[in-house]
């Protein structure tokens, strides 16, 4: 899909690959740990390997079943990451002394009374090396950057979503319409992306109208939505970029409580504060609707064919946090640390200053 940024800006030219030496993520617990109880808390710095294969080691090492070993999110495979994993107690020796693969390391041990489950977690620290920046450049990204920290961010899924050839939720799609129970987690995972794919769309669609608003007067917004003038002035009014419709369904920030919009005004300065959120539809069963005109801008975006999952609500709008940048002139090289809440992308988060998607085109080697 083309995704529509939400930025004025130009495109601002710098050199990314996401390399284990280029690449830095660790993973924020989202509470304490008591350090006493029947579980075992690692927390593992890896590297060029996915979650999926550490925790195949991990079971390897150990015996476990790969059931009873705990994580709280997936990272990628092509980069450096920290992240929690957690097993039953009584496995530490084995874990210690059994998990000797140079990619692996322990950086610290705690222990819980529970599991980490999958969502456990506040968010991620990243710390990114960007190329090619030239000081110009390194300027205009520093001063966006900053524009992105004070007033957010579409909280678009990432390429890593969708796939090599970023088409596998056209798989997911046949698989959710074939009506049958899912078969294993690339099954799940085939579908999870047609699911957030539909949102995707849906979100741009929603920044595709706020620019439209905030770009045009009021009577030609009004005659390019087709939408009754007296809305677009409501919306108009909104000081945010991202307008806010009646029945969007907001969300407490970080995390917390939904309610359903019913005042301009007070989801605006909530919103504004980074106190609130709207989210957007994660297709699935028992997943909750937005209402009256959020719903219409919604119900293309929707699909009730889609039920093997259970479907979700996420976040549309995020403010990234704890921004900080290290410029070596002479090699061109800028290094740029910032936060995001749980389950978003830091790609998104450059492709919304580079203005350009940063998957990596494979180059297909011709026979001879």
């Amino acid at each position: 899909m083309n995704k529509t940024y939400a930025y004025n800006h130009k495109p601002i030219p710098f050199d990314f690959a996401q390399t284990i030496e280029r690449f830095f993520v660790e993973e924020i617990p989202l509470f304490k740990f008591a350090d006493k109880g029947s579980n075992l808390i690692l927390k593992i710095k890896k590297s060029d390997m996915s979650t999926f294969k550490l925790i195949t080691v991990i079971a390897k090492a150990t015996q476990l079943e790969q059931r009873d070993i705990g994580y709280a999110g997936l990272k990628d495979k092509n980069a450096t990451t920290i992240q929690y994993i957690s097993i039953p107690k009584q496995y530490e020796r084995d874990v210690v002394k059994n998990l000797t693969t140079e990619k692996i390391e322990i950086l610290e041990k705690h222990y819980s009374k529970f599991p980490i489950k999958v969502g456990q977690l506040k968010g991620n620290n990243f710390s990114i090396v960007l190329h090619d920046v030239t000081p110009e450049a390194k300027k205009n990204i520093e001063k966006v950057a900053q524009e992105m920290v004070e007033k957010g961010i579409p909280n678009y899924y990432g390429y890593q979503r969708f796939g090599e050839d970023s088409r596998s939720y056209e798989q997911g799609k046949e698989i959710a319409h074939s009506g049958k129970k899912l078969k294993g987690a690339k099954e799940k995972l085939l579908v999870s992306a047609y699911q957030s794919y539909l949102y995707n769309s849906w979100l741009s669609e929603r920044i595709k109208i706020s620019k439209i608003i905030g770009s045009n007067s009021v009577d030609n917004a009004t005659t390019i939505l087709d939408y009754p003038k007296v809305l677009v002035e409501h919306l108009a009014k909104q000081p945010q970029f991202f307008k806010l419709f009646i029945g969007d369904n907001m969300k407490a920030y970080p995390f917390g409580k939904s309610y359903f919009l019913q005042d301009f005004s007070k989801g605006s300065k909530e919103f504004m504060a980074h106190k609130s959120s709207p989210t957007g539809l994660l297709v699935g069963s028992k997943v909750e609707r937005a209402l009256a005109d959020a719903r219409h801008l919604e119900v293309e975006f929707d699909d009730d064919e889609l039920y093997a999952l259970k479907g979700d609500r996420r976040y549309a709008w995020i403010f990234p946090e704890n921004l900080s940048f290290e410029y070596n002139e002479n090699s061109k090289e800028l290094t740029i640390d910032f936060y995001l809440p749980k389950g978003s992308y830091a790609t998104t988060f450059l492709e919304e200053i580079g203005k350009k998607s940063l998957k990596t085109k494979k180059i297909k080697q011709q026979k001879n």
